[in-house]
């Protein structure tokens, strides 16, 4: 399915190969759950925990064509090796905002 409609004022556009498109609703529901997760870390003081987090974040999401994704995790994974709280509850942030405001469209690479 493509999307014709063009996203409203503050979407954030992405678009993802249809073959992906079975996998993208888990994908995102995943990293959903990593914000309460690494919020949970964040409050056991578990940096490996939310190191490990971001390090999967930042591994998968260009893969499934989430650039930010990718940076976000790489940002959350350098904020919990130097166990800097401020900059790892901004990554969260930057998380949630990025998946509230993404309008996705299945379209063939150009």
């Amino acid at each position: 399915m493509t999307s014709t409609v063009p996203p409203g004022p503050g979407r954030i556009p992405v678009r993802i190969d249809p073959d992906l498109a079975d996998l993208i609703p888990g994908y995102l529901d995943k990293r959903r759950q990593d914000i309460a997760a690494v919020r949970e870390a964040l409050d056991r003081q578990a940096y490996d925990a939310i190191r490990t987090t971001g390090h999967k974040m930042k591994g998968s999401g260009g893969g499934y064509g989430f650039d930010r994704i990718t940076e976000i995790g790489a940002a959350l994974e350098a904020a919990a090796r130097e166990t800097d709280n401020t900059r790892i509850r901004a990554s969260l942030q930057d998380l949630a905002d990025y998946l509230d405001r993404i309008d996705i469209a299945y379209e063939q690479p150009d």
